[in-house]
């Protein structure tokens, strides 16, 4: 099974399966000198992670990430300075990272051993390889985004190196057929709510909505927008190299996601020329303006200084306790139900997942930008 890495000059790779001892990735082209510790990379985990409220899937994986590889102990500046252990610095070398499986459950998945999850990657997996890895979807679980997420920690530091400014967030902006009202949006709310969403008032209609959902044993799905702030004009390539093209290719590789935009996405086919425009004035410090952000902060595929804006839609999770026909790996016809631990909304946890993404992109981009400036 190949294609398991992501990026160019900041390039990661992911391994592990959901259902295996452990699973990790291996970053590769992250600078020397850089400041982390594995309490920074594990604060981006822990949001992440199973377990954390009632309304995702109850696996209880403390996710717990080692540093492997591609790392030192920060140097004493002089001998009479306390050795702080904790601080590390990258060493330029490949950084490997691991997170061990502590909660499989495979037998929750017997009944499905070949029985293939209506929605689900089981059957397309099957017809590719041969073999699937029933316990959990194995490659094609979403557990493998844990790697993702401690790539995206590694990717900020990059971007903070350079950018002390940058801000990398995301928030859920829609589940099954609830919304939220922009106008209420606050940030300092998204870490409030086990949905990370940014309006406040909207928390208990949705908290009830889900509730049910849960109960019936079903699934629904999830609108989630990422925004990257402090990231300056000029960033990515014309025609195969694009900013955008690549924002959206990282998004797209989430598991379950089904659809991306960047800035006003599909609505600009119903704008007009005038309204889409993102005029421009010179702001007070000197700087261009744009009085709007129709394009997402890309244009020609290159950063122009505004807002990176971009949205996902997540669709429902396939195991669900609703019986579905399907088939089995005999070709006979089946009704399958999916018993064990699963998430009622995948797309809650998908928020961090998003971020790091989002930060790995913008980390390779800045790397390859920094070999294509101008004289």
């Amino acid at each position: 099974m190949s294609h398991n890495s992501f990026g160019h000059l900041f390039r990661f790779t992911t391994w592990g399966e959901s259902h295996g001892p452990a699973l990790g990735v291996v970053v590769d082209g992250c600078p020397p000198g850089l400041e982390i510790s594995e309490a920074e990379i594990q604060a981006y985990l822990d949001r992440r992670k199973p377990g954390t409220s009632k309304f995702v899937t109850q696996r209880r994986e403390p996710d717990a990430v080692r540093v492997l590889s591609g790392v030192m102990p920060k140097p004493l500046v002089d001998e009479t300075e306390p050795d702080d252990s904790t601080t590390l610095i990258t060493t330029g070398t490949p950084i490997s990272m691991m997170i061990e499986n502590k909660d499989q459950r495979s037998k929750d998945y017997g009944e499905i051993r070949r029985q293939y999850r209506p929605g689900h990657a089981d059957f397309a997996y099957d017809a590719k390889y041969g073999i699937r890895d029933y316990r959990g979807g194995g490659r094609s679980s979403a557990r493998e985004t844990a790697a993702r997420v401690a790539a995206g920690a590694i990717a900020r530091k990059v971007l903070e190196a350079s950018f002390p400014m940058v801000k990398i967030r995301a928030a859920m902006v829609g589940m099954g057929t609830q919304s939220i009202d922009r106008t209420n949006w606050d940030w300092d709310e998204v870490n409030r709510n086990p949905f990370f969403m940014p309006d406040a008032q909207a928390v208990g209609r949705w908290e009830t909505y889900l509730e049910e959902v849960r109960k019936a044993g079903s699934s629904v799905g999830a609108l989630i927008e990422v925004q990257a702030q402090g990231i300056p004009a000029g960033l990515g390539a014309p025609v195969y190299g694009k900013l955008d093209q690549d924002i959206a290719s990282a998004l797209m590789s989430i598991n379950a996601v089904k659809g991306v935009e960047i800035g006003n996405g599909m609505e600009a086919a119903s704008l007009t020329g005038e309204e889409n425009a993102d005029e421009i004035r010179m702001g007070a410090d000197g700087q261009p303006e744009f009085l709007s952000n129709n394009s997402g902060g890309v244009l020609g595929g290159i950063s122009n200084g505004d807002t990176i804006v971009a949205r996902f839609a997540v669709k429902p999770t396939s195991s669900i306790l609703t019986e579905r026909r399907s088939i089995d790996a005999d070709g006979q016809e089946v009704d399958v139900r999916t018993k064990g631990r699963h998430d009622p909304c995948v797309g809650i946890r998908a928020v961090p997942i998003a971020e790091a993404m989002m930060a790995c992109v913008l980390a390779d981009h800045w790397l390859r930008h920094r070999g294509q400036v101008g004289w």
